[in-house]
């Protein structure tokens, strides 16, 4: 009985020992658990409301721009960057210490970052370096865990494979402005997004660009991807193909570089495809995308042979002789000569007490249009266009895509000039001059032309006179851009007859300036017309001492211009080439000229159609991630 009642008494003393110790643990539990939701309770309620899904946006890829044959122009190139979400780090400019320590950034780099979160968004992730390399991804990788806010991204940066030979056509991309940005469009906030700058870049970048699609991703506290949920593909930029034949570019860039500086187009007479277009020198457009340097940039601009601008649309220069067609032409149209008029050249022409000079000091004698054409007579001009008159010449200049924009598909188009009486009238407040008249006659004067409307002139006088246009874009996605039906110019087949014939004798009959520079496969021969554009007169003085052209510094020295057509028989190719300062454009520019038409007809792109599938000829490019950035929580 004494055992028993030991036991229970050892039993009771247990079972009060567990029972408090069960007593002290649930308190414990209890204030713990009151610590928490009512002491903490507000901290965690805000941590745990920052778990939750974001909208990310993903940038869409830039469509690609192929030549003819379906040459990849601009591709999209895999590029790894490092961004950093400036919200989700402790301290940005720590942040970025820390990883100036694990991969080469500069400090202009860190101040670019801060520069920008001070005037975005908070979360909105920053570029702080592009262009990784395997090993500073891994490095940055393997310590994401100690870099919260930091990301490793796969992005496009945009590559052109055929560099200088397509820098001025196809232009480059440039980061977006602060301007761009206020402008609200969302899809500017993206890191590293660029837009078109120059050339076709710039004139089709809405439709290079693309939209944007978006993705619900669910975040943890420290901005961690959890998973996933939903995803909204945007739409790639359409692609681009050209009627540009890359190879023939090639052979432009390697045939005018032999010169300081020059330009040069061709196109089809018939349904105005430009087939080649190029301005020497030029530059590496990549340099634009993979990190131009301050020195580099001030070579370029200092570079005399302007390298940055694309002559051959926005040079503008008297067209010089080039310009006779016009006056012939006018003076055919309107009955103030005909094949048989003749006028007696003896070196110079005098009106009102002025003397004109002809180039050919002892004079050419006795010429009618087609000789004045062929021998590049000025006597005969000057004297045809005090009858003509200004208004008139201009009338047909424009007829023939000269004085005015064509609409071309690069922005950086020039409109040239062609002077008329109001003109100058508006400009100088002075009264159009007949001296005037008889210099433009021949291309001096006010007038301006450029290299693309040069090529234009001489595609309508050969192909029957239908008001051809230059254009470069065949099609934006699978949609062509253009039917080739043109206008007609009501022109006299007859007058457009005689100055071909005209063009076909200076190059291919003896007495013709451009004979040493002729084509001498007859099923290639070519026509065309020499030119060159004073730059500065030579005055009596220095005439008298025997002073040439060419022994004045180069930047005073005479352009040299020529335009032509091929083959004679049946126009297909016109191509106009202008040497800046070359002197005279029989010795400079015909034999250009001829290479590049002789080139042309080889390759022969207007017997090919231009092609669409590009899936089976482009290169293909590397597979790549989305881009994506916190729009909104």
């Amino acid at each position: 009985m004494k055992k028993e009642n030991q036991k229970e008494r050892i039993f009771t003393r247990r079972t009060l020992f567990i029972g408090a110790l069960q007593a002290a643990l649930l308190c414990v539990l209890g204030g713990r658990l009151a610590w928490l939701q009512i002491t903490q309770g507000a901290k965690y309620k805000t941590l745990s409301e920052k778990n939750r899904i974001n909208i990310n946006m993903l940038s869409p890829s830039r469509g690609l721009i192929y030549d003819r044959y379906g040459t990849p122009l601009a591709v999209n190139d895999e590029n790894f960057r490092v961004l950093v979400i400036p919200e989700q780090t402790e301290n940005l400019e720590k942040a970025l210490s820390k990883l100036q320590k694990l991969i080469e950034i500069s400090q202009s780099d860190i101040k670019r970052v801060l520069k920008q979160a001070s005037r975005s968004a908070a979360f909105v992730p920053l570029e702080v370096k592009d262009k990784l390399s395997w090993q500073e991804v891994a490095q940055v990788e393997v310590n994401l865990p100690d870099l919260p806010g930091v990301a490793i991204d796969v992005g496009e940066i945009r590559s052109y494979p055929y560099g200088v030979s397509t820098a001025h056509i196809t232009g480059y991309v440039g980061a977006v402005t602060e301007a761009e940005v206020k402008t609200g469009d969302p899809i500017f906030k993206l890191p590293g997004f660029k837009v078109g700058r120059t050339g076709l870049e710039k004139a089709f970048d809405k439709k290079l660009r693309g939209s944007a699609g978006s993705a619900e991703v669910e975040v943890n506290v420290v901005g961690r991807q959890v998973r996933e949920l939903k995803r909204h593909e945007g739409l790639p930029g359409k692609d681009l193909t050209l009627t540009i034949d890359a190879d023939l570019q090639i052979y432009m860039q390697e045939r005018l570089s032999q010169e300081k500086s020059a330009s040069a187009v061709i196109m089809d007479v018939h349904t105005g495809a430009v087939y080649g277009l190029f301005s020497s020198p030029a530059f590496d457009v990549n340099l634009f995308t993979t990190g131009l340097s301050a020195e580099k940039w001030e070579e370029l601009n200092a570079d005399p042979g302007l390298p940055l601008n694309n002559k051959a649309v926005s040079g503008q220069y008297p067209p010089g002789s080039t310009f006779k067609m016009v006056t012939a032409l006018a003076a055919l149209e309107e009955g103030y000569v005909t094949r048989n008029k003749t006028v007696y050249c003896p070196g110079h022409y005098d009106y009102g007490g002025d003397r004109f000079h002809c180039w050919k000091r002892g004079g050419h004698g006795t010429m009618n249009l087609v000789s004045a054409l062929a021998e590049s007579c000025d006597t005969y001009f000057y004297e045809i266009a005090t009858e003509i008159g200004i208004d008139t010449l201009a009338a047909y200049a424009k007829k023939l895509g000269l004085g005015e924009r064509l609409d071309f598909d690069l922005t950086e188009e020039a409109p040239g000039l062609m002077p008329t009486i109001a003109w100058k009238r508006g400009h100088f407040g002075k009264a159009w001059q007949p001296g005037e008249t008889i210099v433009s006659s021949i291309g001096q004067g006010y007038l301006l032309t450029t290299p693309l409307q040069l090529a234009t002139m001489t595609a309508r006088l050969v192909n029957g006179g239908k008001q051809v246009k230059p254009w470069l874009t065949a099609y934006t996605g699978r949609i062509p851009t253009h039917d080739y039906q043109w206008p007609v110019l009501n022109l006299s087949k007859k007058n457009l007859d005689l100055i071909g014939l005209g063009m076909s004798n200076v190059v291919n009959d003896p007495d013709g300036t451009a004979y040493a520079a002729r084509i001498q496969n007859a099923s290639m021969a070519m026509a065309g017309k020499t030119g060159t554009a004073q730059v500065r007169r030579i005055t009596m003085e220095e005439r008298s001492e025997g002073v040439l052209n060419s022994d004045l510094p180069w930047k005073l020295r005479h352009h040299a211009l020529f335009v032509g057509y091929a083959p004679v028989g049946n126009p297909r190719y016109a191509c106009a080439v202008v040497v800046d300062h070359g002197g005279s454009g029989s010795a400079a520019a015909a034999p250009i000229a001829r290479d590049l038409l002789t080139k042309v007809q080889q390759r022969d792109p207007a017997s090919k159609p231009v092609y669409l599938d590009q899936t089976s000829a482009a290169q293909p490019t590397p597979t790549r991630k989305p881009m994506q950035t916190k729009q909104n929580t």
